[in-house]
Parts: structure tokens; C-alpha cells; sequence
């Protein structure tokens, strides 16, 4: 695709020995981003990146919905908008993260032993307009991915240098508003070995109270300044980033009260949900180009908290008192704070020009004081169910080397082994305690051809996730008081995959990949607790088949379809996986420009699912359909986005368990609760180039 706007720096630079560009000056290139040929470098049909353009031409509702952009993977929300997305994947119920790792330029994402879930992925923190390409694999068989990446994981790559300044204000239906100013300094103009020093900075600041009848009164701060140094075969960078956000919520409300008329669709149960979160970090890297290879060394600290106040089953465990802001009620409050610091050291070794091998050493530990679950009304504490100090740390050594036969064959095995050590202060002694656990992952992934512009791939490796620290020690349910067993600290995960990979026919890249996924044991999101917990074994098999067409420079058209099957094991509630998609399909049309007219229409479904174990209850479908239509003119770019064109009354989300409301049975009602998709909604957005 053409674009004279925001094109990245280090691609001019690589087509290029030019001085660094000025504003106006930019040369138009042709950008394919998934459509871009991997033949000869990829390992597996799934693997795959998108760059700049195509990330900023999506319409998108929710940032996290860039992840989007890769294959088979649909977000949504059940909360509010400051909370973590929902991700689905491959058959896999992600919850907010677990079982795909995200990381941004190295620094990890997801959160282990988090409050609100295992994985927690919070993607609020991002700035999009800063993102420069996302990378993204699937399945166990990478040696540099470790916990959390089962299913796959995502690197978000930000710009070192932006091509040009960048002033932009958005405004929407429901007070919807953002504003976004970034801009690269140079310190240090590119002299004629290529070195040069700059400071990259963006200020972003968001607010949106949503369709809701409860306004959702969304605030969220973004910052972020990055020095970049070029120096020789160095490079160095440090990325200070933070985030600071609060919200309010509409929660997942029971199917029973929309049906009966008492209740509206966007309506809610509690006022008084909602949530904060904050998130600050300090990020270095260095490369150095070697004679025979590449040397990468990086390292990130930072602080992380949250505070979630949720109500999912409304007076389920509170029978005899009325539903009201001044009644228990069964809200809870979800507290974490953390400093976290880790890193990486790399080295790559060019043995040939086909032929390379790689060492690499990660680490990360956690250090959480007084996460904590609280029984709460309207926001004040009643009681604490657990408050505990946690440190979690780990550590793993790879090694990975993409070998080639001769020119029909290439290899690329790897061996991961990762070491982890839990440590958990809890207010009740016995389920204080340490344990210590290792794991080895084997995996293998080969590539034949290529013949007639074809390739073809078989993978298969061994994986595993860690479970929460809290649940490694544990004797005592904090609640009941009864004896329960400690969950295993890892988990055992394994995967095939048969794929294929075609350019024969002109202007179209085509994947295929057929997959097996097994886990020892599936984590299983709980409705009341609002978290996930260790289950049973779990198999998963399917097709996903991704077609990316370019039959001109100025237009893409992308068809993505996951077929999947989702099993428990041995389970005997059932053999359904609660929440597990069957089948999902994203189909784009995107037209691009130099200048004059550009835009997006993107369609995105996906099928019901299983809410249960026995599969007596399904979901409703989901689809989607979203449009942008935009004009450039010099520097200047105006577009308006369409959200749920159709506007149709779909649901983000749907869960099936027990809740209660005044008047009905002590027990509770089994009912489906849902969250809506937000109703058809308009935003505009103009931005100015510098």
C-alpha cells in the first residue's frame, strides 16, 4: 500500500542512504505488511507482522482491538474501559490474557499472579499512532517465548524516530474525546556515517462515558519520550512510558432482566463498580552489529496498580438483605501493586548467509505487596477474604538455530529450559510458603520448498504456563476454611502444526496451518470470582486459512477464517470448553493514498460458543462491521469512523452461572449474563502532520 504519511524511519533508511528526511520530503513506498513475502524466513504458516499503516487504517473501537490484526484473535469487553480486554484465540477462552504472551519492545505485558487474573494483559498503556510494526507467532514452537504463550504471543515494536510530528484531536458520540501530540527532536543530525541522536515524545489523553445509561466516565493519561542513539554497529535507546487511568462500569448484566422488559440492554446492576490503574516504566536496549552476527542486551523496571471493585452475582451470598447501595451485597474489590523488573540478553551468530544461530537468557521477578481480594459496598471494605506479599521469579535460557539443508529443506530446533521460584506472605499463615519448579521445552519446526513460490512447514514443540503464586501455596480456601490442594506451580503444554505458505498466484500471499494444541491443565474463568482457576486436561484442534490480496498499490483485500474444536478431558461435567470459539472470520477492504480519498471497511464475526461444560447452553454470534472514510491533503488528514455500521444488538460478551436479585429464590438463578456491544456510534478525527 502508498503512503507518503508516517512511514518508518529505519524502512527509509534501509531503501535509502539519503539525509535524514525533512517534513514534506518523504518518499512514496509500497508497504504490504501482512502481504509482505516470509518465504524463506518463516517457520511456521502462522507467523506473521503488520506494520504502521496497517494498524492506523483499521477503525477500532478499543485500542486493544489492534491485536486484532493478527489472524484468528477477537477482543472484547465485559467491563469498563479502563479494565484489560477479553481475548479469544485459536478455541483458547484467553480471559485477559492467559496463554498469550504480549510484550512491548521487550518489556512483558501480561502480569503473572495478578489480582484479577493469570496473564492479565492490560493494552490501555499504548499510544497507537507510536506503534511501528507488531510481530506475532502462534503456538508453542518459538524457543524466545516462554510462560503465557501457548497459543502464541505479539511483540508491539514503537518507532525509534517518527517521520514526521504528529497533532491530532478525535471527538464521538458519547463524549468521546482524544488528543494526541508527538514529535521526534533531533539532538544529533544524521552525519555521514549514519550516526545521529534523537528524543521522541507523545502526549495522549483520553475520555469516554460509552452508550451506557451509567456513565462510564473513562479518564486515561498516556506518556512516553524515548532517546534513541545511532552510533556506529551501536545502537542504544531508553523509553520511559506511563499510563494512569480510572473508570467506572457497567459489568455483565442477567439475559433474564432484558427479557423481561425490567432492565435495559446498557443498563447495569451496581452503580458503584468501576476501577483505577497506573502503570510506569523505565526501558533500555543495545544492539551492536557483529561481524558475525548481532549482540542484544535490554531491561525494563517498573510499577504496576490496580484497584477493581466488580459485581458479578449481586446478593448471591447475601440472601436476606436487599440489593441496594447501602446492603452488602456481593461486590468485591480486587487490589494489586507491584514493582517488576527483568531483561534479556541475545546473541546471533551468521554461521553463513543461510545459516544462523542463537543464545538467549530472560528474567523477570515480581515483587507484589498486599494483593488483595475485599468483600465491599458501594466502594468500603467489609471484610478481607486474603491479602498477601508475593515474589515471583524466573528465568530462562534458550537456544535456536534456523539451519539450511540445501534448497528444499531448512530446520529450526530450539530448547528452552525455564527455572521459577514463588514466595507467598499470606494474612493467614498456612497458606504462606515457597516452592520452587523447572521445566524444559523442546521444539522443532521444518520448512520444505520452496517449489513454484510455495512453501510448506511441520512444527511441533512442547510449552507451559505458570499458575498463580496464591494458588501454588494454598491449604486453606480463605472462605470456606475447608482443606483444598495446591495447584501445580507448571503446567504442561504441547502442539503440532502442518501449514503451508503460497505467493504462485500474483499480488496474493496465502497461509494455511492445521493445529493441535494440548493442555495439561485449562484455566477456567469463574463468573462470581471474576477470575480464572486451574481445571482439567484440554485438547484443541483446527484450521485457520488467511488470504491477503494487493491488486494494486492503493488497495487491500484480506479474508482470515479459524475453524476450530475445543475439548475437556476427562471432565465429568462435560466436554465443552466454557467460551471456546468454534469459528471466527475477519474480511477487510482497504484503500489507501498518497493524497485524496482513503478508507476501511472491516467485517468481523464469530460464531456461538459453549457457556457450559455440557454444551446444553450456547451464546448468541457476533458480527461486526466497521467503516472509515478519510481524506489527505498535504499534511493535513481528516476521517470519520463508523462503529457497528449494522447497528446490531450483538454481545461482547456472555457467561452462563448463578446470581441473585431481591425477591428471588435463596439459591440463585443459572441464567446467562451478558455485556453488549455498544450500539452504532460516529467519531471523527483530524490530524496534522509536522
Amino acid at each position: 500500500m502508498k503512503f507518503t504519511k508516517l512511514i518508518p524511519l529505519s524502512l527509509i533508511i534501509h531503501v535509502s542512504a539519503q539525509e535524514t528526511p525533512t517534513t514534506g520530503e518523504l518518499d512514496p513506498l509500497t508497504l504490504t505488511g501482512k502481504a509482505e513475502s516470509l518465504i524463506g524466513t518463516a517457520g511456521t504458516a502462522s507467523k506473521g507482522q503488520a506494520n504502521h499503516e496497517e494498524l492506523l487504517e483499521r477503525p477500532y473501537l478499543r485500542r486493544g482491538e489492534l491485536l486484532e490484526v493478527v489472524p484468528g484473535v477477537i477482543i472484547t469487553q465485559h467491563s469498563g474501559d479502563g479494565k484489560a480486554n477479553q481475548y479469544f484465540v485459536r478455541g483458547f477462552n484467553l480471559d485477559h490474557g492467559t496463554d498469550f504472551s504480549i510484550s512491548m519492545d521487550g518489556q512483558p505485558v501480561n502480569f503473572v499472579t495478578h489480582a484479577h487474573g493469570q496473564g492479565y494483559a492490560d493494552l490501555n498503556p499504548l499510544i497507537p499512532q507510536l506503534v511501528e510494526s507488531i510481530d506475532y507467532w502462534k503456538g508453542p514452537f518459538h524457543g524466545q517465548l516462554g510462560d503465557l504463550s501457548t497459543a502464541g504471543g505479539t511483540r508491539f515494536n514503537f518507532f525509534d524516530t517518527l517521520p514526521s510530528g504528529i497533532a491530532s484531536i478525535g471527538m464521538g458520540q458519547h463524549n468521546f474525546f482524544q488528543g494526541l501530540l508527538a514529535d521526534t527532536i533531533y539532538l544529533r543530525q544524521k552525519d555521514a556515517n549514519g550516526d545521529f541522536s534523537a528524543l521522541t515524545y507523545g502526549l495522549e489523553y483520553n475520555y469516554y462515558d460509552g452508550p451506557w445509561q451509567r456513565e462510564g466516565n473513562s479518564q486515561r493519561s498516556n506518556g512516553f519520550l524515548k532517546y534513541f542513539q545511532q552510533s556506529g554497529r551501536d545502537s542504544f535507546s531508553v523509553t520511559a512510558m506511563a499510563y494512569d487511568a480510572e473508570w467506572d462500569s457497567t459489568d455483565q448484566i442477567p439475559k433474564r432482566l432484558i427479557d423481561s422488559g425490567a432492565l435495559d440492554r446498557l443498563g447495569n446492576i451496581d452503580n458503584t463498580v468501576g476501577g483505577e490503574s497506573s502503570r510506569y516504566s523505565l526501558m533500555a536496549e543495545w544492539n551492536r552489529d557483529e561481524a558475525n552476527g548481532r549482540t542484544h542486551a535490554d531491561v525494563f523496571v517498573g510499577t504496576y496498580d490496580m484497584d477493581l471493585f466488580s459485581n458479578f452475582t449481586y446478593n448471591l451470598d447475601n440472601p436476606d438483605t436487599p440489593f441496594d447501595e447501602s446492603g452488602p451485597g456481593n461486590q468485591f474489590e480486587q487490589e494489586d501493586g507491584r514493582w517488576f523488573l527483568g531483561g534479556e540478553v541475545r546473541r546471533e551468530w551468521d554461521y553463513d548467509t543461510d545459516n544462523t544461530f542463537t543464545v538467549g537468557l530472560q528474567t523477570r521477578h515480581d515483587f507484589l505487596s498486599g494483593i488483595g481480594l475485599y468483600n465491599t459496598t458501594a466502594r468500603v471494605r467489609n471484610s478481607a477474604v486474603r491479602v498477601d506479599d508475593v515474589t515471583q521469579s524466573s528465568a530462562g535460557i534458550y537456544a535456536m538455530a534456523d539451519h539450511r539443508v540445501n534448497h528444499w529443506l531448512r530446520l529450526q530446533p530450539a530448547l528452552r529450559a525455564d527455572g521459577f521460584h514463588f514466595d507467598v506472605e499470606s494474612d493467614n499463615p498456612v497458606n504462606s510458603g515457597s516452592e520452587t519448579d523447572g521445566i524444559v521445552s523442546p521444539k522443532l519446526n521444518v520448512a520444505f520448498g520452496p517449489w513454484n513460490d510455495t512453501e510448506f512447514y511441520a512444527s511441533a514443540g512442547l510449552g507451559f504456563h505458570s499458575n498463580d503464586a496464591r494458588g501454588v501455596t494454598i491449604t486453606t480456601d480463605p472462605v470456606t476454611g475447608q482443606p483444598v490442594d495446591p495447584a501445580d506451580p507448571l503446567v504442561r503444554t504441547f502442539g503440532y502444526e502442518l501449514g503451508m505458505r503460497t505467493e504462485a498466484f500474483e499480488k496474493i500471499v496465502s497461509t494455511v496451518a492445521i493445529f493441535y494444541l494440548h493442555s495439561d491443565s485449562e484455566l477456567i474463568y469463574v463468573g462470581d470470582a471474576g477470575t480464572a482457576e486451574p481445571g482439567g486436561a484440554t485438547e484443541r484442534f483446527g484450521i485457520e486459512w488467511a488470504t491477503y490480496w494487493t491488486p494494486s498499490e492503493w488497495l487491500m483485500v484480506d479474508n482470515e477464517l479459524t475453524l476450530s474444536e475445543a475439548k475437556l478431558l476427562n471432565d465429568p461435567a462435560g466436554n465443552e470448553i466454557p467460551g471456546s470459539v468454534p469459528m471466527t472470520m475477519s474480511t477487510g477492504f482497504t484503500i489507501g493514498a498518497d493524497e485524496g480519498v482513503y478508507g476501511a471497511l472491516r467485517s468481523r464475526f464469530f460464531s456461538p460458543r459453549p457457556l457450559v461444560e455440557d454444551g446444553s447452553v450456547d451464546s448468541r454470534m457476533s458480527w461486526q462491521l466497521n467503516g472509515r472514510l478519510g481524506y489527505r491533503k498535504n499534511d493535513w488528514e481528516v476521517a470519520l469512523d463508523v462503529l457497528n455500521i449494522l447497528g446490531r444488538d450483538d454481545n461482547d460478551i456472555e457467561y452462563f452461572y448463578t446470581s441473585r436479585l431481591p425477591g428471588e429464590p435463596v439459591e440463585g438463578v443459572d441464567d446467562v449474563h451478558l455485556h453488549p456491544t455498544e450500539p452504532r456510534t460516529f467519531r471523527v478525527s483530524l490530524t496534522k502532520y509536522f
